[in-house]
Order: C-alpha cells, then structure tokens, then sequence
C-alpha cells in the first residue's frame, strides 16, 4: 500500500501534470473547478491532502477521473489493482475507497463506501451527461437528489443523473455499504 506522502506526491504531480497540458493557468483551473487558487497551489506543492470533493471538482475540470489524480504510476493496458493499492478516503468511521478508474475513453471510477448510522456524503453536480449506478450490499440507502429522497435496501439497485447535486445518507442504525460507478463523457454534450 502506497504511503500517504506517495499520494499526495502523485496528486500533485498529476494534477500540475493535467493542467499543463490542457494549458490551464492555475486561475483558469480556479474558475473552471470551484477550487480556490490557493487551494490549487497547496495541491500542486503536495502540502495538503486534498478532500475526495475537492479531488472531484479539479478531475471534473480536467476531464480525468479521480483516479487518475492519484494514480502513482503509468497505466498498462491491462491494469490490475492489488487491494493494498487501493485508494481510501475516511472520515470517523465512514470510508469512500476508489477501486479503479479510467479516463479513456470515457471517465470511469468504481467505488466501494461505507457509511456509519448517521453519517451522510454530499456529492456535488458533475458535468451534464453523468451517471452514477450503485448497489447496495448492506444496509440502506437514503439517496437524495435534487431535493427528493430515494430509500435504496440491500440488493437494490439504483441509476441517476449525477449533474446535479446529491447526497448519499445512513440514516440507519447499521452500517451502510454500497459500491458505486460514474461514468462522466470527456466532453460536455450539446445542451
């Protein structure tokens, strides 16, 4: 398993990496992300740690997954992730691990949460023409999405739009697990 100063390392080689090519400035990507300048710099100088949304809201702007932030090295055509490799980001006791992602030729992450009782995850919009699929291995989920709520039971499934915001909650008294794919286009499609 990849230490966390290898991760923030990598972010910040990825991230400054991404933004280069594209020819971004870092208030370009300010503006394009909702991630304030100064926020971008401590990433791309690997002193902070960045959260997953503010990790989401720079991928999104740069048309990689998250995934491919984090990525410690190049990806082979056959990519195999060891579970000692996988990403984990906790918080008390809930946890969001990214499994895997691409971003060729479209963006895809799978994730693997749990969510403690009450704990809840705010997602924000991403791009127009992203979905997001889950099921539910344990527990149950209470999915909002534009201001209404979905209950989603164990061994359900559900499929949405994700370009907007949305909230995954436990509001049980058991802990929640679900695994989670979102699939982003490289391009925004035609409104």
């Amino acid at each position: 398993m990849e230490d966390p100063e290898t991760i923030t390392q990598a972010i910040a080689n990825n991230v400054r990496a991404q933004r280069s090519h594209r020819g971004l400035t870092l208030d370009a990507l300010a503006a394009r992300s909702g991630v304030s300048r100064g926020m971008l710099v401590q990433v791309e100088q690997a002193r902070t740690n960045p959260s997953v949304s503010t990790l989401t809201r720079i991928a999104s702007a740069l048309g990689v997954t998250v995934a491919r932030l984090v990525e410690v090295s190049d990806v082979p055509t056959v990519r195999v992730v060891d579970k000692a490799d996988v990403v984990t980001f906790a918080q008390g006791g809930s946890q969001a691990k990214l499994l895997i992602g691409a971003d060729e030729p479209m963006i895809l992450e799978l994730w693997d949460w749990r969510l403690e009782p009450g704990a809840h995850h705010d997602g924000d919009a991403h791009q127009p023409g992203t979905r997001e699929m889950l099921t539910v291995l344990e527990g149950e989920l209470t999915l909002t999405v534009y201001g209404r709520s979905y209950t989603i039971k164990t061994d359900d499934a559900v499929l949405f739009t994700a370009d907007r915001p949305h909230r995954y909650a436990n509001l049980g008294q058991e802990a929640l697990r679900l695994v989670m794919v979102v699939a982003e286009p490289k391009e925004v499609p035609d409104q």
